[in-house]
């Protein structure tokens, strides 16, 4: 009984040691993939890392022939999953809008944030996760297309189309934003 307790506590260290290190990275990929609602990124976080710690502690799966080798990248992908999952299912209620309150007096580098932020919040769920992985995570594109249980064809398509449709949205608004 003591050893089955003490191979538990060893397993919970480890997932905490996993956690620490990852839920600043996971953090900003949520924010990108939510378009910026840091409320959904925390939920969506959150169910991630309860789905690895169920994971985590299935002996066979930590230690068995169902090893995976990088949890934190396996960590990024559950949570990729997680935030399309969600919204092929979800017929919410809630209306995003296009204003934000007090924009007025903010930095140029937080306007440019918000630009960004907002431009990524209205392309599709697949193609602004396309981007993410590609663009902020640096995943190859055979990485992303393994996350997100594409063809690689798909995901190159996927992310010309998307950058276009931000060229298309930014336009010179970006460019100036940047250099002020």
């Amino acid at each position: 009984m003591v050893r089955i307790g003490a191979a538990r506590e060893a397993k919970d260290a480890e997932f905490l040691e996993l956690v620490s290190g990852h839920t600043g990275r996971l953090y900003r990929s949520a924010c990108l993939l939510t378009g910026g609602d840091t409320h959904q990124a925390e939920d969506l976080v959150q169910e991630a890392l309860g789905r690895m710690y169920v994971l985590w502690r299935r002996s066979a799966w930590t230690g068995g022939r169902h090893r995976v080798d990088n949890p934190g990248a396996y960590t990024h992908t559950v949570m990729v999953r997680v935030f399309l999952a969600q919204k092929r299912r979800r017929s919410s209620g809630e209306h995003p809008t296009d204003r934000l309150p007090d924009i007025e007096g903010r930095e140029s580098d937080g306007a440019l944030r918000l630009t960004l932020l907002d431009a990524l919040g209205g392309l599709p769920d697949k193609d602004r996760a396309v981007l993410v992985l590609r663009y902020w995570e640096d995943r190859s594109v055979e990485e992303t297309a393994e996350v997100l249980r594409l063809s690689s064809g798909a995901v190159r398509t996927r992310s010309t189309r998307a950058l276009a449709r931000l060229r298309e949205q930014l336009g010179d608004s970006l460019a100036e934003l940047a250099f002020r």
